[in-house]
């Protein structure tokens, strides 16, 4: 099994993004930062002048900072240092990760907070992640949970859109009258006004 060990941490940051209005928590506790370890039957990594290639194949999981991800394959590009000496490297230093796009039977658990996909777009520079192939998006803390065709999750803005979006939420009271008890007129109806 392969094993390569990327200090990719606020990349996967992103993935905390999930979007649902929470009760306001008092100062959360800090998570202890760890790196993040990709491991996978299959890799492959290429670089050019600017950019480092990497794809991970079969029973791929990412752990990192309050983060796993598994899937089926995992494609990420990131920007090459611009080192002089190292400019001739195979893989050469990384600087900041392009994408990150997750496929096939993609889970993702942060938190309270999980994922499943058929595909998983992360891209950092726009705090953006877009969950296509019949996305799920569960938050047990409300509980609530999120399916469409299309789901966008903003870093930052706890915001969450997409296309043909249904929601499920905790169960609401009751809202009609009590059956035990007798309905009351109000004191004063109100006037409305005269056309």
């Amino acid at each position: 099994m392969n094993r390569l060990l990327l200090r990719v941490s606020p990349l996967f940051a992103l993935l905390t993004a999930t979007t649902f209005v929470q009760a306001a928590d008092p100062k959360p506790a800090a998570v202890p930062v760890v790196p993040t370890v990709i491991t996978s039957t299959k890799m492959e990594m290429w670089s050019t002048d600017t950019e480092t290639r990497s794809v991970f194949e079969q029973n791929v999981v990412v752990t990192g900072t309050n983060i796993k991800i598994t899937c089926d394959k995992l494609d990420v590009t990131a920007t090459r240092l611009d080192d002089i000496k190292n400019k001739d490297a195979t893989i050469g230093t990384l600087e900041k990760f392009k994408t990150l796009v997750a496929t096939g039977n993609v889970h993702i658990i942060q938190g309270d907070r999980e994922v499943t996909c058929g595909r998983a777009e992360v891209f950092p520079a726009e705090d953006r992640v877009v969950l296509t192939e019949k996305p799920v998006v569960i938050d047990s803390s409300g509980p609530y949970v999120a399916t469409g065709t299309r789901i966008v999750l903003l870093r930052g803005e706890r915001r969450l859109f997409g296309d043909n979006i249904k929601l499920q939420g905790p169960p609401m009271r009751d809202q009609g009258p009590d059956k035990d008890k007798p309905m009351q007129p109000p004191a004063s109806l109100p006037r409305l006004p005269k056309p």
